[in-house]
């Protein structure tokens, strides 16, 4: 596949693409986009659609040979390779992926996370690095003063371009006029960071423009988002910011013991902002309800009890989940490892409303717990990469079988992790048998 054609060249590529689907199917790609939403929002809302909505994950290198390091440095060969695979999957929600910028993380001198084609081979996949941004003893600095802690504390610990800022009097103290503070701009540290500023936002608003929308590339083609992530919603669990962002696991695990009220007030105040600025779902833009996805890390048994579980997490993360429902998204949380009997808090909110993405681990367990209230989605286990696509496939079946026995139609949809050794037509009928296999 090649990798360097303009972002005209791919437009006109989807132009073409868009009309050889409407002469291939007989039907426009309309048509073929509100039949695959129909699937998906007929399950959400525990209607009975036709069949089981499918969606397909695999990886991009493995199948297009485009690096992963394309999503950071050659963004036109990523929205390509997610293309090929979409059309060639047909998945009924289509993920378009998070591209961003490494000539811009780089030039900022990101400190908590690493990126394929930056700090990690060109193939190798992203990975975040836990550390810890705010001290156990600047609790009251960000609960009194959060913008103050923002510019002097937290962006100079994340960001090595910026720590200058740590040099900054205290904001909320220049009342005798922000001239007084001007010199310090003059000096050699100062300017650099105003270089790497300028420098970093010019390669955002290139790799941005050269991105473009990727999901509405697609939904012309005829597929639905997945679901947006960070779009006008109101995130996740505040537990999640705090133990990831700010503290970091082990300065969150000791504060639940050793400070636990500041934890509660820095996840409250946390959540009530996010729900301040957060946007109503737009129902001009395509697909409604709109979809929005909730990455979820340290809520499962491996992290906390469920005592711990029930104070510390759940009332944040219901909170959140309830105000995206009430600004008429439907949420989809993703219970990253195993949830198991958690799972049944989701009980709590309104039925139908909800999309709760569970591992192959919680799969029947969910079902059974959640049937008739919350449809689920089942991702499939991530040894699934190195199976055949016959052993994927006898998985999958086996999933259905089991997922019918413990409850009605409806409320289901399957999230197939495919295998990196395979064919484009072994992928191709297996899919087919596996949509045949999920009718109702």
């Amino acid at each position: 596949m090649p990798t360097s054609i303009s972002a005209k060249e791919y437009k006109h590529e989807n132009e073409l693409l868009k009309q050889e689907i409407e002469r291939k199917t007989g039907k426009s790609t309309e048509q073929l986009y509100e039949e695959r939403e129909k699937r998906v929002r007929d399950a959400i809302e525990l209607k009975t659609p036709d069949r089981i909505p499918l969606t397909t994950e695999i990886k991009i290198s493995s199948y297009t040979g485009v690096p992963n390091s394309a999503a950071y440095y050659d963004p036109i060969a990523f929205k390509r390779a997610i293309r090929k695979i979409t059309l060639d999957f047909e998945p009924d929600m289509c993920n378009a992926g998070l591209p961003t910028s490494g000539d811009a993380l780089t030039t900022l001198d990101v400190k908590n996370r690493m990126w394929p084609g930056g700090p990690l081979p060109t193939d190798y996949d992203y990975q975040f690095v836990e550390c810890e941004f705010m001290k156990e003893d600047e609790y009251d600095l960000f609960l009194t003063n959060p913008s103050d802690f923002m510019i002097r504390r937290f962006f100079p610990r994340m960001y090595g371009a910026l720590a200058p800022l740590e040099k900054l009097p205290p904001l909320d103290g220049l009342f005798l006029g922000f001239e007084m503070m001007t010199p310090m701009f003059t000096t050699p540290e100062f300017v650099k960071l105003a270089k790497n500023l300028y420098k970093a936002g010019r390669e955002m608003a290139r790799f941005r423009k050269a991105v473009g929308d990727g999901y509405e590339d697609l939904a012309q083609l005829g597929f639905p988002a997945f679901a947006h992530v960070g779009t006008g919603g109101v995130g996740g669990a505040p537990f999640d910011t705090v133990s990831s962002f700010l503290r970091g696991m082990q300065g969150a695990m000791t504060d639940m013991f050793r400070r636990p009220e500041k934890l509660l007030q820095a996840c409250d105040m946390i959540l009530e902002r996010r729900i301040a600025a957060a946007r109503p779902a737009d129902p001009k833009q395509r697909g409604n309800p709109k979809r929005t996805g909730i990455p979820l890390w340290r809520g499962d048994k491996v992290f906390m009890s469920d005592k711990q579980f029930e104070r510390f997490y759940w009332p944040g993360l219901k909170k959140s989940l309830q105000a995206h429902i009430d600004l008429n998204y439907v949420p989809v949380p993703f219970f990253e490892a195993k949830f198991g009997d958690r799972l049944k808090h989701l009980l709590e909110l309104p039925k139908g409303k909800v999309l709760a993405s569970v591992e192959h681990m919680d799969a029947i367990k969910a079902r059974e717990i959640l049937n008739g209230h919350t449809c689920i989605m089942i991702r499939g286990p991530h040894s699934s990469k190195i199976w055949s696509v016959r052993e994927v496939e006898q998985y999958t079946r086996e999933l259905i079988d089991r997922c019918r026995k413990a409850g009605k139609s409806g409320g289901l949809i399957i999230a197939m992790r495919m295998p990196d050794r395979g064919t484009r037509e072994e992928y191709r009928q297996m899919l087919d048998r596996i949509r045949e296999y999920g009718r109702y």
